[in-house]
């Protein structure tokens, strides 16, 4: 077996049971804010579009995918981030993959160099959990930017070591943030594509919640957005990861893409030919559908305003959190123990979040999750507000 299968931790969500094990909660209605699940309704017109291309069952898909999806992809992109016209090739530039985790993991085992002497991938702490897998399957050390909210919730930059730098070959980088929602600005986009530059390493873009955000006029920017604007339209060493799941609500159908440096793409491709993950047809027919669409994603956003705008109305007089800059979880203060939070609400209130110390790990003297609990507001608006009265009834007592 593969040793570093051995280094691997358990999943946050085993914890999660671990810590509620032997608690016997009160009889009211279980409320789970833990998993980033939408339930949201998804677009009737996707699923009638999967529907009626169920026929496509009888033909094998190829992995780069029908050229209708890619190109419906490259459109979407150059309207969404204010691409220059052309700068982005649907047949190289664009490759669909069956959701973001599956490609995020993907990717660092197909361009990590093994063979070098100290292989590092760079990723913020907190973090999706399927960055660290990655990294260390594909022979490499993680290494940690604690983010912490002096710094907005991004990675510091400017706290990497030269000789760390050296070493990288992968940044992955989470904007908007999961779980802290933060948004990183042009800026800090173009800085860290120029540290690429300097260092020779590539960066993973995972933007899989960039379009759950609160002002329309405001959407949060993009990497490829930023290479583009240093006017880098070959979009060198920038990779992106999108999903439907979250625009549109469809986390079943596994759908995204990747885009970016034609160069490493074709790689990519490579590797994935042989990996053998093509999206269905019917999945990429309705995939299709989806990335034409805006106004199912408008419509989207604005529930998610609505609940944050109802939840945080409850919360704010009794519990340190505030609205993220984009994406549906809450990043909360707990008053004291963050586990201990998580727990006695559980066996006070029927109510289960997760704490922040479970989606971190203990880098450079510290665990930046402690004292943090992540909510995710993706039930129904009755729910979310449940949910918050009775966080409201459990500060009382704590």
């Amino acid at each position: 077996m593969n040793p570093d299968l051995d280094r691997l931790q358990p999943y946050p969500f085993e914890k999660l049971a671990q810590l509620k094990a032997g608690v016997t909660p009160p009889e009211k209605t279980a409320i789970a804010l833990s998993i980033g699940e939408p339930k949201h309704q998804p677009p009737a017109f996707v699923l009638e579009t999967l529907i009626t291309h169920l026929h496509g069952l009888g033909n094998y898909p190829i992995t780069k995918g029908r050229v209708e999806l890619r190109e419906a992809i490259a459109s979407w992109l150059g309207r969404r981030f204010a691409l220059p016209q052309g700068s982005l090739d649907a047949e190289r530039h664009v490759l669909p993959v069956a959701g973001t985790r599956e490609a995020l993991f993907a990717f660092a085992q197909a361009v990590i160099d093994r063979h070098a002497t100290r292989p590092k991938v760079l990723c913020p702490n907190p973090f999706y959990q399927i960055y660290e897998g990655a990294a260390l399957l594909a022979g490499a050390e993680p290494w940690f930017l604690n983010c912490r909210e002096e710094n907005g919730f991004l990675p510091d930059l400017d706290a990497v070591p030269a000789e760390v730098w050296q070493d990288c070959q992968l940044f992955y980088l989470c904007s908007p943030g999961n779980p802290t929602g933060a948004v990183a600005p042009l800026g800090y986009l173009q800085k860290l594509i120029g540290l690429a530059d300097e260092y020779d390493f590539i960066i993973a873009s995972d933007e899989c919640y960039s379009e759950l955000y609160f002002d329309e006029a405001a959407p949060p920017p993009g990497l490829l957005e930023a290479a583009a604007a240093m006017g880098r339209t070959d979009f060198s060493r920038c990779v992106v990861f999108h999903s439907l799941s979250k625009r549109s609500n469809l986390p079943g159908l596994r759908s995204g893409f990747v885009a970016g440096d034609a160069e490493i793409l074709k790689r990519f491709l490579l590797y994935r030919t042989y990996h053998g993950c093509a999206l269905p047809p019917p999945t990429q027919a309705a995939s299709i559908s989806a990335w034409q669409d805006e106004v199912h994603v408008q419509a989207n956003r604005a529930i998610y305003r609505q609940k944050f705008d109802a939840v945080l109305n409850i919360l704010e007089p009794v519990l340190e959190v505030s609205r993220p800059d984009a994406g549906f979880y809450l990043w909360a203060k707990t008053p004291g123990s963050d586990t201990d939070f998580a727990r006695e609400l559980f066996a006070q209130q029927h109510l289960t979040v997760l704490p922040g110390s479970y989606l971190s790990r203990d880098a450079h003297g510290s665990n930046p999750g402690t004292g943090r609990v992540r909510m995710a507001l993706v039930a129904e608006l009755d729910e979310c507000i449940e949910a918050a009265e009775r966080i409201r009834e459990f500060m009382k007592n704590v």
